[in-house]
């Protein structure tokens, strides 16, 4: 008995020095990729920002008029995967590595909860990543396949872009202090409101309980590196075709989708607050977008509206996390990041 009893301490000491292991393994990958991937080129685009009063040029084309095209969508899919591309592998990176390197119970304990405590946990999780919509999706996914609960792993997921420092930061140099005041009431509002009542919709439909995935993942004697490939190997096929291809699509339709000739008004609020949750693009890529919208002569309040929506979610993103969401809780998201752009489009047209 004694023996038996000394194999059990020392089987858990190897297993509690294993999950340290992994849990700084991750860490250290995640914040060498965020730095190289994000922080540090973010650093120079603020100063660039701050100088300028400008992060570049519009990622969309300004000819409204023009028909969609198989041209215009590899045009702006060229243009868009350029941009993202670091952030795009980094993001399938770490979301199949929270599949292998964190601990399901511990993951479980801090964000598996329905209460408000793991959406905001979540949430504030998603500011050091500063992600697009896309980039974050993959992690979000990997995220709720370790008992993550829907408020937290959506509360990541959106807030990466809606509540990135860096864009904030770029915002009111780039275009003024009202916008960022209201990106960031807005923004908190989605992230974690929407995210808290979005667990509603999942009830009965959540990931297996953490114990019976630990006692799964116990009894698998499977090397680390085949398991972590496996990982891998289903997050690229699950999320990586449909990708590509809503890219395209969007690409395709990216003249005719937003019609700037509305000007402003209700009717140009409710266009523009549904085609930018649809629409995708890279990282603050919203900011130059509403200064050329806004040179044509589009209105405050759809370019708040799109200030809002635009970053959230898209269509690409959505297709990205359909298979770790039920459809009730994408379509509440859906609707609720639409309806908020639509409030932030009124309030925008003002006080902007």
């Amino acid at each position: 008995m004694a023996s038996s009893s000394s194999g059990n301490i020392h089987s858990a000491r190897s297993f509690n020095r294993k999950t340290v292991f992994f849990v700084i393994l991750f860490l250290i990958i995640a914040i060498a990729g965020l730095s190289y991937v994000k922080w540090w080129p973010y650093y120079e685009k603020a100063l660039k920002s701050a100088a300028s009063h400008s992060i570049g040029s519009s990622i969309l084309g300004s000819d409204t008029a023009a028909a969609p095209s198989w041209g215009a969508a590899v045009d702006y899919a060229i243009i868009y995967f350029k941009s993202v591309w670091k952030a795009a592998v980094l993001g399938i990176l770490l979301g199949s590595l929270v599949q292998v390197l964190l601990p399901a119970q511990w993951l479980y304990k801090v964000l598996g909860s329905s209460r408000f405590k793991s959406t905001f946990l979540g949430g504030v999780a998603s500011l050091p990543g500063m992600m697009c919509s896309c980039c974050a999706a993959p992690i979000a996914a990997g995220l709720r396949k370790r008992n993550v609960s829907v408020g937290a792993s959506l509360a990541f997921w959106i807030g990466n872009p809606v509540l990135n420092p860096a864009t904030l930061i770029f915002m009111t140099f780039v275009l003024s202090w009202k916008f960022t005041l209201l990106r960031l009431v807005f923004g908190v509002l989605m992230t974690f409101g929407v995210s808290y009542l979005a667990n509603k919709f999942a009830k009965g439909k959540e990931v297996p309980a953490p114990a019976a995935i630990e006692a799964a993942e116990s009894k698998d004697e499977t090397p680390f590196a085949l398991r972590w490939l496996k990982s891998l190997g289903l997050m690229i096929l699950n999320v990586v075709p449909a990708y590509l291809l809503s890219v395209l699509v969007l690409g395709a339709f990216q003249n005719t989708m937003f019609p700037v000739a509305l000007g402003g008004g209700f009717l140009a609020i409710l266009v523009f607050a549904i085609v930018g949750t649809l629409f995708v693009i890279p990282t603050a890529a919203e900011i130059p977008i509403i200064q050329s919208f806004t040179a044509l002569g589009l209105g405050a309040g759809p370019a708040a509206a799109l200030l809002l929506t635009l970053p959230a979610i898209s269509l690409p993103s959505m297709l990205m996390v359909s298979r770790s969401f039920p459809r009730k809780v994408l379509l509440f998201v859906f609707v609720s990041v639409v309806v908020i752009g639509i409030v932030a489009g009124i309030v925008g047209a003002w006080v902007l």
